[in-house]
């Protein structure tokens, strides 16, 4: 699969963007164990051309990250084309690698974004989302791509119609949830749109599924049945990263990689932890550890002492040696991985 001249391979898997999630360290995680292709959390247009200084920093990729995608998100055309413009600079603006690809998120259904207009709020306007996603082309050189959902509900599945129309005004791939904005998570995802958008002969940029795919069985299917050029991982990921590398292996080989033990999962850690205190310094660095730490080693017997000692500890001494106790304990043994998200 290629987005542009970025060559991806067969099958790729996709880190979906999400925030507060997919942070430096995360994605370095993710990359080492599989990811073919990477996006950072998503940026505030508005944040952006205001020069607002949190903003612009999420924005900071490195060399062992690419190809990597920043995701944009907001509801005006000028905010968000002046964006795509920031991005295209993210190299210059953030001393960093910068953007192989520009996304736009006309997909996050959480209200703080949806509820005003942008992310998934979009598939209300699809006039609108369609006439910011031509400018943002025209505004840069960048390849151009787009995360979207079905529809804004189940009366206004509109993707099917959308793709065609986003496709004609020069995106270079789509990537499409399997629910609308109204279900938000919930349910399961519906891949025939999915499908249809794939089979449709007008069709010719890679179609990215993304949607409850949280083990090899389902890539396999998703690839075999509706016939997408990649998958796209979110949710799935959050405390199991390594995924990637179970899905590739069975995608290969046919074959189930044994679980990791949480020995393995407490090295993981350890690294993760090491290098989020080397990319943001050690405040910073153990605070946004504390969304992964936790879950990397949960199964454990009687995990919640363990787990209030993983994310109220500040130094990082501390930490490793509280990683080592678990690893000493239960290092043998491989519980089942369980997302925060679940149910």
């Amino acid at each position: 699969m290629k987005i542009g001249d970025i060559d991806l391979g067969r099958e790729p898997l996709l880190l979906a963007p999400m925030e507060d999630v997919t942070d430096a360290s995360f994605r370095w995680t993710c990359k080492k164990y599989g990811a073919a292709m990477m996006y950072t959390e998503f940026v505030n247009s508005d944040g952006l051309i205001r020069d607002a200084a949190k903003t612009i920093a999420k924005m900071k990729t490195y060399e062992d990250e690419a190809p990597i995608g920043i995701q944009i998100y907001g509801n005006q055309l000028e905010a968000m084309t002046d964006a795509a413009r920031m991005v295209e600079r993210a190299a210059e603006l953030t001393q960093g690698h910068g953007a192989d690809l520009i996304d736009i998120n006309f997909g996050c259904p959480v209200k703080k974004i949806a509820g005003r207009g942008a992310g998934s709020g979009m598939m209300r306007e699809p006039d609108k989302m369609v006439a910011i996603t031509k400018a943002i082309v025209d505004a840069v050189k960048l390849p151009v791509t787009v995360k979207t959902r079905l529809g804004y509900d189940d009366d206004s599945k509109i993707i099917v119609e959308l793709a065609e129309r986003l496709q004609d005004v020069g995106i270079s791939a789509l990537t499409v949830h399997g629910r609308t904005r109204a279900q938000m998570y919930k349910g399961s995802a519906d891949w025939t749109l999915i499908g249809e958008i794939k089979r449709n002969p007008r069709m010719h940029i890679p179609i990215i599924g993304n949607g409850d795919i949280s083990g090899p069985v389902q890539a396999r299917n998703a690839f075999d049945r509706y016939g997408v050029d990649g998958i796209m991982i979110g949710r799935a990921t959050f405390g199991h990263p390594w995924i990637f590398r179970e899905i590739r292996h069975y995608l290969d080989t046919g074959e189930f990689l044994p679980p990791m033990k949480v020995s393995e999962r407490v090295a993981l850690a350890k690294e993760q932890l090491a290098k989020s205190i080397e990319l943001k310094g050690e405040k910073v660095g153990i605070l946004e550890m504390r969304r992964h730490l936790a879950n990397y080693v949960k199964g454990i017997p009687d995990f919640k002492p363990w787990r209030i000692r993983l994310v109220t500890e500040n130094d990082p001494a501390a930490l490793y040696a509280t990683l080592d106790d678990i690893s000493a304990r239960w290092g043998d043994q491989a519980p089942q991985v369980s997302s925060i998200y679940e149910g």
